[in-house]
């Protein structure tokens, strides 16, 4: 969902859940996220965003700027390094022990770290999406790739990119709907993105996310 605010586009995704009061989250990444209480009109929602509007777009600017130049990652024990995971900044030991080990060693692990995180996410979350698609998969890979972030081939076998899970949940969702719809339709026709957006209506806003931010998804 978006809003306008002095000629400049607020896009922000909505979680609904069991509480009393909007919240509205900017994340490290610029990502806007909107908690609202269960059965909320749009209308209310995009109303609250609006009210925050001029503080969003002075938090985005700044975290644009830092973004420009992103720091190196430091792989060392006590170093504070800037890892993502599942859309959050964490710190390498948030992810993976780190005492005693070498540079080598460390991003040895946190590359099986991320393998073994996207391939959770991935099996959890399939299921629901194939059944709806009544779209069943060959197989499902978790593979390294310098170009794609998920692939389905005519055997329908799929293939996802264990930097997936540097991403948030929604935009890994999009990616997981994107190759199941490749079981029905190999290529990106009409009926592909049809189909797509029956699942995902919003699916152009999770594309965003990684086009934009994809850059910063990297070991």
């Amino acid at each position: 969902m978006n809003i306008t605010h002095n000629e400049q586009l607020i896009e922000f995704h909505i979680e609904y859940a069991k509480r009393k009061k909007i919240y509205i989250r900017i994340e490290d990444n610029g990502l806007v996220t909107v908690k609202a209480p269960n059965g909320m009109p749009e209308e209310e929602i995009q109303a609250a965003v609006a009210q925050q509007a001029e503080r969003i777009m002075e938090v985005r600017s700044r975290l644009d700027k830092a973004r420009e130049a992103p720091k190196a990652k430091e792989y060392r024990e006590g170093g504070e390094g800037d890892f993502l995971h599942l859309g959050r900044r964490c710190a390498l030991d948030q992810l993976i022990p780190i005492e005693g080990r070498s540079e080598e060693q460390l991003r040895a692990d946190l590359k099986k770290f991320y393998f073994s995180s996207c391939k959770k996410i991935v099996n959890e979350r399939i299921g629901a999406y194939a059944k709806q698609l009544k779209a069943e998969p060959k197989s499902i890979e978790i593979v390294e790739s310098a170009t794609k972030w998920g692939s389905c081939d005519s055997r329908k076998r799929l293939n996802f990119n264990y930097l997936l899970a540097m991403a948030p949940v929604y935009a890994i969702d999009y990616v997981i709907v994107h190759e199941l719809c490749h079981i029905h339709h190999m290529n990106h026709d009409r009926s592909f993105w049809r189909k797509l957006g029956s699942i995902l209506p919003d699916y152009k806003e999770r594309e965003e996310y990684l086009n934009r931010y994809g850059r910063f998804m990297v070991m």
